[in-house]
């Protein structure tokens, strides 16, 4: 499927132990899971992709909505001209890169690309 520019596209949680979280979703929903190294990985067959990140840090907002954008850079500058505010730099990750920012309100989102 083609990705469009500022739709919601994936969706990402933390956990402190992936393999307990992994086997939770499978038993409970059959989603499926691939993972990219000790510390992430990624469900599918559960409606909108997303992943877990493996995080030892208490888990007060453990979502992370990411959005899809070709131009990385020009959406960033976009979102800084709209009010937002940068909380974590563009960065590359296997299949891509992204950047995080903070909205108004403080909810912390990212936008990634394949470009």
């Amino acid at each position: 499927m083609k990705q469009q520019d500022n739709h919601i596209n994936y969706i990402e949680f933390k956990a402190k132990d992936l393999e307990a979280v992994k086997a939770f979703y499978i038993k409970a929903f059959g989603w499926k899971f691939t993972d990219y190294g000790p510390g992430y990985t990624a469900f599918a067959d559960s409606g909108l992709e997303g992943g877990f990140e493996k995080s030892d840090d208490p888990i007060v907002n453990g979502v992370l909505v990411v959005l899809y954008h070709a131009n990385l850079e020009e959406i960033q500058e976009t979102v800084l001209q709209s009010g937002g505010k940068l909380a974590q730099e563009i960065f590359s990750f296997p299949g891509g890169r992204r950047f995080h920012f903070l909205d108004p309100a403080g909810n912390e989102l990212a936008i990634w690309s394949d470009q």
